[in-house]
């Protein structure tokens, strides 16, 4: 397993920790990235949503899983700003960019007028993305695309 230490760091005012996990192709990668996500956000003390991090991790990566051939592996990037951002990234072969975030946001089932029960199983993982992240997208590499999400530092209650 990779050390969960930072992988790359600058200056301690403008520093972004980075953590790089290879994780197998396979369903098991699933439950493996939410645990290294909460166990990151634990180590760190990272003042996000723990909860919806793990959500969106756990659909991002399988979505990779499923709409990826091969058995590379996936790689999980996990990026902790000094604002207390929290960025994640799932990185696989395949080049082409998630359908769902190639378009505008589509019209929700509440704006078509839809019932709700009538919306199709497949597409709502995206759908989550766009709905509970600051921001989300994707981005080509070298070796096929990374898919990310952001969540923003949460609000710290005095008690």
């Amino acid at each position: 397993m990779p050390d969960p230490a930072p992988a790359a760091t600058s200056g301690p005012a403008t520093a972004t920790a980075s953590w790089r996990f290879a994780l197998p192709h396979a369903t098991v990668a699933v439950p493996l990235a939410r645990a290294l996500v909460r166990n990151t956000l634990a180590d760190t003390g990272a003042p996000v949503d723990g909860d919806t991090a793990e959500l969106l991790t756990a659909e991002l990566v399988a979505n990779a899983v499923q709409h990826t051939d091969g058995d590379e592996p996936i790689e999980l990037v996990l990026e902790l700003a000094p604002s207390g951002d929290w960025q994640v990234e799932v990185h696989d072969q395949d080049p082409s960019p998630p359908a769902a975030l190639r378009e505008p946001r589509p019209p929700s089932a509440a704006e078509t007028g839809e019932d709700p029960r009538e919306v199709s199983e497949r597409g709502r993982g995206l759908q989550l993305l766009r709905t509970l992240s600051a921001a989300a997208g994707y981005r080509p590499t070298p070796e096929g695309k990374a898919v990310w999400f952001t969540l923003p530092a949460a609000a710290r209650q005095a008690y």
